[in-house]
């Protein structure tokens, strides 16, 4: 049966990536069952993120109340986790959580071209695995290249903001629908599934809607 998955997410959210491997591993034990087309949708963690960024640990010290030991223990587990899942973190000293909307312009740029879930990815890798700035135009131009996209024209894409009002007005339409975590799925338009769930939950929930479609 066809089955529509959209993802709001943002690239510098770990949860993120954890969330779509685990749906991936629900997907291939339900091989078979599905026709899938996923789309991703933009929701940054921080807009007001300045150009030269912040230290992780600081920028969570400031938003969350999180201490260092709980910071480390948490960049521990999901060191773990993304490696039982075959993502690599690769948290480092003076790592810095940096401003997201131009990766998002090009994720929309991507979708227009087909290669939108080959960007993300990549940028996920970049900014977790490759302790680079994916809000740097060069990093970003150079990441579209990897994914299948032409370097040149990405970089077009960014200098001129040329999908930057689009951006923004996706953003409020998630806003508006209450989405304001992520990652947040939702299958074919109605059923709605916050955070970075399981496998075994997604399966649940997949045969659930399954059901219920067929019904």
């Amino acid at each position: 049966m066809p089955l529509r998955v959209d993802i709001v997410s943002d690239v510098v959210c770990p949860w993120c990536i954890i969330g779509y491997k685990q749906l991936q591993l629900a997907l291939a034990q339900l091989a078979g069952r599905f026709e899938v087309d996923l789309h991703w949708h933009p929701f940054e963690l921080n807009p007001q993120m300045p150009p030269q960024g912040q230290d992780l640990r600081e920028h969570l010290a400031q938003k969350y109340g999180t201490t260092p030991e709980q910071s480390q223990a948490a960049r521990a587990r999901l060191t773990e986790l993304g490696a039982s899942l075959g993502f690599v973190f690769d948290y480092y000293d003076g790592m810095r959580m940096v401003n997201t909307f131009r990766a998002h312009q090009l994720l929309h740029w991507a979708a227009l071209e087909g290669r939108q879930t080959d960007l993300k990815l990549a940028l996920f890798d970049a900014f977790f695995s490759q302790r680079q700035d994916v809000s740097d135009i060069d990093v970003l131009a150079a990441t579209a290249g990897k994914a299948g996209l032409p370097a040149a024209t990405a970089r077009a894409v960014l200098e001129d903001a040329r999908f930057a009002d689009a951006v923004r007005e996706e953003q409020q339409r998630w806003l508006d629908r209450d989405v304001y975590a992520v990652p947040t799925f939702v299958f074919n338009g109605r059923y709605q599934v916050p955070g970075a769930q399981e496998a075994e939950t997604f399966v649940r929930v997949l045969n659930k809607l399954a059901d219920h479609e067929a019904a």
